[in-house]
């Protein structure tokens, strides 16, 4: 094991991928995952999958994330847009553009890395439970705000997902088409009996695609979304579901992604049912490895697989190759 802890969660994979992993159940994603993806491509057609970075507006989903911010760089004091380069000599006719952005990495289409969820836990069996994080790094030594780094290097960054390139056979479990677009929450033998009654199955390095109508209903409310319905609409997962997160260990999935918030059904003001704010992103995140990807936009894609009777597809979906970054958006593309 490690030399950073001796025990590891009840339940999780820590080490099982070597002592210093950070894919988690990425390295599910073998050459044959990738061919056998490659062979759901017979119609070329391609779908984007993200909303708009500017979606959904606000920030009445989260109140510590906001749209991204444009402005144009700046040249010597000068705004480096519509930038004529006659300023630089009387000869040249042509002129340039340049822009930066504040980006929250998580605002809207994105990726959660593994340093987005921790946990405290007693590593070394000494009864104290430090903060730590997926494979047992830990928060201060390993895990530390960017102004606390040498730089940008930081294990668990979302740069370890870019290196892996995702790329793999997607499957869709189309939840808006059977249980509608009212708030609910769903264990896993509603998932099942969906999966069961529209024949979808799941492979070892699959990535499963839950449609709920999120996305679509967020894109409906045209940038300036109604706050208290962004909490109070379609389906979520119940992260406390045991048989649930049973089942996303036992499938050897690649990664999960939804078009709602969160993947799973958060409930800031209700009392806790179990001592995890968010119960499936500490299974995921810090037990199993297993990325979440959230308010992806699924749902044209979805009527296209449903009037073709299928539910596979070849997903690309790599974030941004930032060292370090907690999340990244990303525009994951589906090719059917």
């Amino acid at each position: 094991m490690a030399q950073r802890w001796k025990h590891r969660p009840e339940g999780s994979n820590w080490g099982d991928f070597g002592d210093d992993d950070q894919a988690g159940s990425l390295n599910y994603i073998t050459p044959e995952s990738v061919r056998r993806a490659v062979g759901e491509v017979c119609a070329g057609l391609s779908f984007c999958l993200s909303l708009p970075l500017d979606y959904p507006g606000g920030n009445g989903l989260v109140p510590h994330r906001f749209p991204p911010r444009l402005e144009p760089t700046d040249r010597k004091g000068q705004p480096y847009f519509n930038f004529s380069f006659h300023q630089l000599h009387a000869d040249y006719c042509d002129a340039g553009c340049d822009d930066l952005v504040t980006l929250w990495t998580q605002y809207s289409t994105q990726w959660d890395g593994f340093a987005h969820i921790g946990a405290h836990f007693d590593l070394d069996g000494t009864g104290e439970a430090p903060l730590c994080f997926y494979n047992g790094f830990r928060a201060g030594e390993h895990i530390r705000p960017p102004d606390q780094r040498d730089g940008l290097a930081m294990p668990l960054g979302i740069d370890r997902f870019a290196e892996k390139a995702i790329q793999t056979r997607g499957v869709l479990v189309d939840l808006d088409r059977h249980l509608g677009r009212a708030k609910q929450a769903i264990g896993f033998s509603t998932l099942k009996a969906i999966m069961d009654a529209d024949g979808v199955t799941v492979n070892a390095g699959d990535i499963l695609c839950l449609h709920t109508g999120y996305a679509d209903e967020l894109l409906k409310m045209g940038g300036s979304p109604d706050a208290a319905r962004l909490h109070d609409m379609c389906a979520a997962l119940d992260g406390a579901d045991q048989a649930l997160t049973n089942w996303l260990s036992e499938s050897r999935l690649a990664a999960l992604a939804a078009d709602n918030f969160a993947v799973e059904r958060i409930e800031y003001d209700a009392p806790p049912r179990c001592p995890l704010l968010l119960p499936l992103h500490h299974h995921c995140l810090f037990k199993r490895g297993i990325p979440l990807g959230e308010l992806w936009h699924l749902t044209e894609l979805a009527r296209w697989l449903h009037d073709n009777q299928r539910s596979a597809f070849l997903l690309t979906a790599p974030p941004l190759r930032l060292p370090g970054a907690i999340g990244s958006p990303v525009t994951p593309v589906a090719t059917v």
